[in-house]
């Protein structure tokens, strides 16, 4: 399909408190999983692109890490990662969790919003979860701070006002070339999309049992010449007890965890998927420069 003779792209940061939806509603948008999506609050990491084809409109959502007071160095640049994707964007959709309110994390950032005098778009997320009058009450509150062009009320679960929402913000992107192929989804590399991906799977099965200082790395990437692809992974943990937590009895756990990652995967990348995973402790991987390189986020934030 050729492009259009009239064409638009613009970047539109989806920000908020952490667990509110952002990646679940990116990926709804996009069609595809671009960003990871658990339970487990702060689950990404990085800024992720995902890229929406609306017509003759590019729509670059960039999934942000969830807004909250930071109290170590890695939350700090998660953070930090989070407002310069608002900055740079040409719009902002700002989400907020019906079913929690108005918490102290998105209070925080609606006062930033407030000084910056930046007006953004409001997604009130999960509004199926409450009932319609807590609904009209959470709205009056958030409309007292007045930094709202439009309001939508969504499911991103479902996908309930998604399309209203994406109509919307699809008429305010500015006009010029597209910047991405019309068939790319996100700018993420495989290399890093698979780790996220067994990250994720790891997050779903363990919960609490592991604590947020976990991470997976793609060591090695090899395409075979019968069209399935090697991927070797290591997940880097802190203390010899959570090594023990992810292997499991006889292994039991990161075998499961591995059928997991492998099973998505293969249908990410449209090919057998040959996945081997490794379980390494390195105490102080939280505090690598490397390590925050490879998700661009700044170590001195």
């Amino acid at each position: 399909m050729n492009a259009p003779e009239t064409t638009r792209a613009g970047f539109i940061a989806v920000v908020g408190a952490p667990n509110v939806g952002k990646s679940t509603l990116i990926n709804r948008l996009v069609g595809t999983k671009v960003s990871i999506v658990s339970p487990k609050v702060q689950t990404t990491r990085t800024r992720v692109l995902g890229i929406c084809m609306a017509g003759a409109a590019q729509v670059i959502f960039i999934d942000t890490p969830g807004i909250f007071e930071p109290r170590r160095r890695l939350d700090r640049a998660m953070v930090a990662a989070a407002w310069s994707g608002a900055s740079d964007a040409d719009s902002v959709l700002l989400m907020v969790d019906a079913s929690r309110g108005i918490d102290s994390n998105t209070r925080a950032i609606l006062d930033k919003l407030v000084k910056s005098e930046r007006r953004v778009v409001l997604a009130i997320n999960k509004v199926d979860l409450v009932k319609k009058d807590a609904l009209l009450e959470l709205t009056a509150k958030l409309t007292q701070y007045d930094v709202f062009d439009e309001i939508f009320m969504i499911s991103a679960e479902t996908g309930d006002g998604v399309d209203d929402l994406l109509a919307h913000l699809t008429a305010g992107v500015p006009e010029g070339p597209w910047l991405f192929p019309e068939d790319q989804v996100s700018d993420m590399p495989e290399r890093l999309l698979a780790a996220e991906i067994t990250r994720e799977k790891l997050y779903l099965q363990l919960r609490q049992e592991l604590p947020y200082s976990a991470t997976v790395e793609t060591e090695s990437w090899e395409d075979k010449e019968d069209g399935s692809v090697r991927i070797d992974q290591v997940i880097y943990v802190q203390r010899d007890s959570q090594k023990a937590i992810v292997l499991g009895k006889q292994g039991s756990r990161v075998k499961a965890l591995g059928a997991a990652a492998r099973k998505e995967l293969e249908t990410i990348l449209g090919c057998r998927v040959h996945l081997f995973l490794f379980i390494k402790v390195r105490e102080k991987w939280v505090d690598d420069p490397d390590r925050y390189r490879d998700w661009g986020l700044d170590y001195n934030a």
